[in-house]
């Protein structure tokens, strides 16, 4: 009986998953999400004779709470993530024990980002939970991505997870959600560490076939957070506002793996991996492009502004 290719490639990355969980489990620091919300700031709504929630009541911006939102929801999708790296890289030996612990860890952050925008009023409770019913409901599927696309599609995702975490902080205006989502992006980078090391050495197993799906990964780049109603309305509130746009993607998520993995310097590939490889330096090269336009754009709608506020 012969096994399969994935099959193969599971087993041969095994060693590696079984040191990097060792490194993980080692440098991981234990945090409790409940001491991250400010629980004296709560109070009752409604329905329990207290205030209902009102905009006025959020000390936010409206662009951190849009973040704040699209990010909870984003992590609020937990259980179709488990199931989808279950179905990729299984529940035996050092991958199952990966996959739960890395579901274990990532389950703090929706309810820690929630019981802080809760307790604080940061958005509307209404809104949020029909919004995350929506969302669970809608779920996320990969489409049954093969493992060297799932290991080079979580590299990236995560690593945008954190940066998108880590500037959502930055303009929340509240020291609190700043040490929270500085808290949450920690995790988010250990978990791109882990993966972007498996990666790597998926590269020395199988080059060719792994920048094939690097590339295709990177020119169809999509967050999970794409079910979120109104996402693209949202999405483009984010980028104006800096926190994640596509000058971001383009320099602290792409180019940084690509860095690390060594792509463009990878030698001995053959026809294919040299296709894929110019597809993605050809993609790149248009990234750049619409990153400036973006940025020019942006830039004058400010000036705009601006002016008119004079």
């Amino acid at each position: 009986m012969t096994i399969s290719d994935s099959t193969r490639l599971l087993l041969d990355l095994e060693p590696a998953v079984a040191e990097n969980l060792d490194r993980h489990l080692g440098v991981a620091k234990e945090w409790m999400p409940h001491e991250y919300v400010p629980w004296s700031l709560g109070r009752d709504f409604a329905d329990l004779g207290g205030d209902a929630w009102a905009p006025e009541q959020s000390a936010l911006s409206p662009v951190a709470r849009t973040a704040l939102e699209v990010n909870l929801l984003t992590e609020d999708n937990l259980p179709s993530y488990h199931r989808e790296i279950e179905r990729a890289f299984g529940r035996e030996g050092a991958w199952g024990t990966w996959v739960h612990r890395w579901t274990a860890e990532e389950a703090r952050h929706a309810y820690c980002i929630r019981d802080y925008l809760l307790v604080t009023r940061g958005v509307d409770p209404d809104e949020l939970e029909q919004a995350r019913m929506q969302v669970m409901q809608t779920g996320f599927d990969s489409e049954e991505k093969a493992i060297l696309n799932v290991l080079t599609y979580v590299s990236f995702q995560e690593l945008a997870t954190r940066v998108s975490h880590r500037n959502t902080g930055k303009v929340a205006g509240d020291p609190l959600a700043e040490k929270l989502l500085t808290r949450v992006s920690t995790d988010e980078n250990l978990h791109m560490v882990f993966y972007r090391n498996l990666a790597k050495t998926a590269l020395q197993i199988a080059p060719n076939a792994t920048v094939r799906a690097i590339t295709d990964e990177v020119v169809g780049f999509e967050m999970p957070g794409a079910v979120i109603p109104g996402f693209t309305r949202k999405a483009v509130q984010i980028a104006h506002a800096g926190i994640y746009d596509l000058r971001v993607h383009h320099d602290e998520v792409i180019w940084p793996l690509l860095r690390q993995w060594g792509v463009f310097e990878l030698e001995g590939l053959d026809a294919e991996g040299e296709q894929a490889r110019t597809e993605l330096a050809d993609f790149l090269t248009g990234l750049e492009a619409q990153a400036v336009r973006f940025e020019e754009k942006r830039d004058r709608a400010r000036e705009r502004a601006a002016a008119r506020a004079g």
